[in-house]
């Protein structure tokens, strides 16, 4: 999956002109309950504007509230602008691109904004992946490292008949063993599958339904 995949196109954007005076900014956030914005000169990402860097620039600054916010602009503490991905990265990337701020802006080479990626949108891909919103069994055990052994899983799986709901491997620590999380429907023949897997080299650590 891809991050044009999850994210969402300019139109569907809360974004800030670097013209734009921080007091519209600032009622523009707290009316849609955001917390950061693209700042834009055109179509070219300058960097992110929120909350807290209003304040922050605020706290720094000489001027009263109402005067900073009247007459400082979006352009003018526009910051982070390596908040950015690019629309044909693995939506994996955004788990190291966010760095504390909530949104990414997803932009081409010449850092033209083509849309935007939250955090809230990649964890609910995770949650996809995991199946987290479907009831089922999700079944936890490792593997040795060995050729064929994802395939002799596939075998196992057909031959109960089981829907699979989601499967995620993840390396153990020593690198000579693999995690996996099954999840699938709940059946009656679940002790078998389970036995089955043993069997077969399978090391089963838990057995829960979710």
């Amino acid at each position: 999956m891809f991050v044009k995949s999850i994210m969402k196109p300019t139109y569907k954007c809360f974004t800030a002109k670097k013209d734009d005076r921080l007091e519209g900014i600032l009622q523009m956030l707290n009316e849609h309950d955001i917390q950061g914005v693209p700042v834009l000169d055109g179509d070219r990402f300058l960097g992110m504007l929120s909350r807290q860097s209003i304040y922050q620039g605020y706290f720094e600054s000489n001027e009263d509230k109402d005067s900073y916010l009247q007459t400082t602009t979006a352009g003018d503490i526009a910051a982070n602008k390596e908040l950015t991905i690019t629309e044909d990265e693995v939506f994996e990337k955004t788990l190291t691109a966010f760095k504390g701020f909530p949104v990414l802006a997803v932009v081409d080479d010449n850092d033209t904004f083509k849309g935007l990626v939250t955090r809230f949108d990649v964890l609910e891909q995770f949650e996809s992946a995991f199946g987290v919103k479907k009831k089922g069994v999700r079944i936890a055990f490792t593997s040795e490292e060995s050729e064929g052994r994802i395939e002799r899983l596939g075998d196992i799986i057909r031959s109960h008949h089981e829907n699979v709901i989601s499967l995620a491997t993840f390396d153990e620590t020593d690198k000579l063993a693999r995690r996996i999380v099954l999840k699938i429907d709940k059946k009656d023949n679940i002790d078998k599958f389970v036995d089955k897997l043993e069997k077969h080299g399978f090391r089963v650590l838990d057995v829960k339904e979710v």
